[in-house]
């Protein structure tokens, strides 16, 4: 059992994972030196393989309801559009942010990352908007995602109309409030089913890489080369 650990509540049925390495965060902004430690990790409310932590094992589980959303998020975030991929993907990140979803919210500021090739633009996205070094169009458009994420009807004409005025199309308005719910959908999915983090916090950088250079659809070999040998 496990009781209010890195957000873990009373009663929660965890694993113990043994790592050699630096902690994961919060410990690992006060503890430098790599070393070796145990630290718990909620386990899932369904099986999914421990190889493939977050949505990758949802999406693993059922192959057939994962498809139509792989290729609605393939078409979205990948699709031609005129957001580019990094903008679409600051939508992922400031609407799984908000709902805190640890997982996606982690993926997806890599994802972001690494398309601009830095790491300010997300920190500014998440935590200080409106001194984000983006367009004033970016910007109206993320408070549209961030409303959505409270609840559709959040969303204002006053907001909408912001967004118009600093240049946006009704296209992109219809754009970001649709990715906006798909990541309510995915941050649901995912902690709704207690997915698994993973433990390593380097698989986030994979994950990012995978994201950016291949996109959204299943991997033609599937996920057996990402198992421990």
């Amino acid at each position: 059992m496990a009781k209010n650990l890195d957000g873990l509540n009373e009663g929660c049925v965890c694993r113990l994972v043994w790592v050699v390495g630096r902690p994961p965060y919060p410990l690992s902004h006060c503890i430098t030196e790599p070393l070796s430690f145990f630290y718990l990790l909620p386990m899932p409310y369904i099986p999914v393989e421990e190889h493939l932590p977050g949505i990758t094992g949802l999406l693993e589980y059922r192959k057939d309801s994962a498809e139509p959303i792989r290729d609605l998020t393939q078409f979205l975030l990948r699709g031609p559009n005129s957001l580019t991929e990094g903008e679409r993907e600051l939508i992922a990140t400031i609407v799984s942010h908000n709902n805190q979803c640890k997982f996606c919210t982690t993926a997806h500021t890599a994802a972001a990352d690494l398309l601009y090739g830095e790491c300010d633009t997300t920190d500014k996205v998440k935590h200080d908007l409106e001194n984000a070094p983006l367009s004033e169009k970016m910007k109206a458009l993320l408070v549209i995602a961030r409303q959505v994420q409270q609840s559709g009807k959040n969303v204002t004409a006053q907001s909408v109309d912001r967004a118009r005025q600093a240049g946006a199309t009704d296209v992109e308005i219809h754009d970001t409030v649709l990715i906006a719910a798909l990541f309510c959908l995915y941050n649901r999915y995912v902690d709704g089913l207690a997915t698994l983090e993973p433990a390593d916090p380097a698989y986030y950088g994979v994950l990012a890489d995978r994201l950016v250079n291949h996109g959204y659809t299943r991997l033609p070999q599937g996920y057996d080369h990402l198992k421990k040998k």
